[in-house]
């Protein structure tokens, strides 16, 4: 895994939105379409809003969330919320290839089977997303893989469903899906992630996110998340 570590969440964001759009333009004139999957977090929206300015083959674009709370359409806890405020509102992305994790259905395994086929109609058999956004808890769990959840044993569902984690159970992609991105794209800010990015580079199994695969990695970081590693990233932006 690269890392880049920068000196503010500013930098990080800006550096982010870069990195997906160079993604983006390189899939489309590849494959003929850029399918991706974003997590949540103040860090990332500034992501977003960034990226809407960027230069990105908009109509060949699929945005997949890795991971949703199950709140009502709208609450401020859902990260659709600020997705569309975020980046529909700004980019010229057809609405339609927003694909958000249907958390309102009553049979929460159904939707969560509901989405690994639209992930499977966009993404190929078995689905293959071109990049992956991730973020870090001070706990070590990325997307809604969280310590301890039966969710961190599902191999056989591209989707799945959590128990009660921070108030909220969860939809969330499952390692499986996750590991065969082509891109990994990790975002990671604060000093409360230091231990845990260091526990992250170091594939530390017994951490959610460190079973995460590293090759095709990168990890964009800011100084505060980088106090914690003793060598110094692989370079370094201001």
């Amino acid at each position: 895994m690269k890392i880049e570590a920068f000196s503010d969440v500013d930098a990080v964001a800006m550096r982010a939105a870069a990195v997906i759009a160079e993604e983006a333009r390189a899939a489309v004139d590849a494959r003929g379409r850029f399918v991706m999957a974003v997590s949540g977090g103040r860090t990332p929206w500034i992501m977003l809003r960034a990226l809407a300015d960027c230069e990105v083959p908009w109509k060949d674009v699929h945005v997949f969330q890795v991971d949703e709370r199950v709140a009502p359409m709208g609450d401020a806890d859902r990260n659709l919320t600020h997705l569309r405020e975020t980046l529909l509102e700004h980019a010229p992305l057809p609405p339609e290839q927003i694909h958000s994790m249907p958390v309102d259905d009553s049979d929460l395994a159904a939707a969560a089977n509901r989405y690994g086929a639209t992930l499977r109609e966009i993404a190929g058999s078995p689905p293959v997303l071109d990049l992956v956004h991730l973020g870090l808890g001070s706990d070590g769990h990325t997307a809604s893989l969280v310590p301890g959840d039966p969710v961190l044993d599902v191999m056989d569902a591209e989707v799945a469903i959590t128990e009660v984690y921070q108030g909220r159970r969860r939809m969330t992609l499952t390692y499986p899906t996750i590991n065969r991105a082509r891109r990994i794209l990790w975002v990671v800010t604060g000093n409360a992630k230091a231990g845990m990015l260091e526990r992250l580079r170091d594939r530390d199994p017994a951490i959610p996110s460190g079973r995460i695969r590293q090759d095709d990695a990168l990890a964009l970081v800011d100084e505060a998340a980088a106090t914690a590693l003793v060598e110094t990233p692989t370079s370094v932006g201001r």
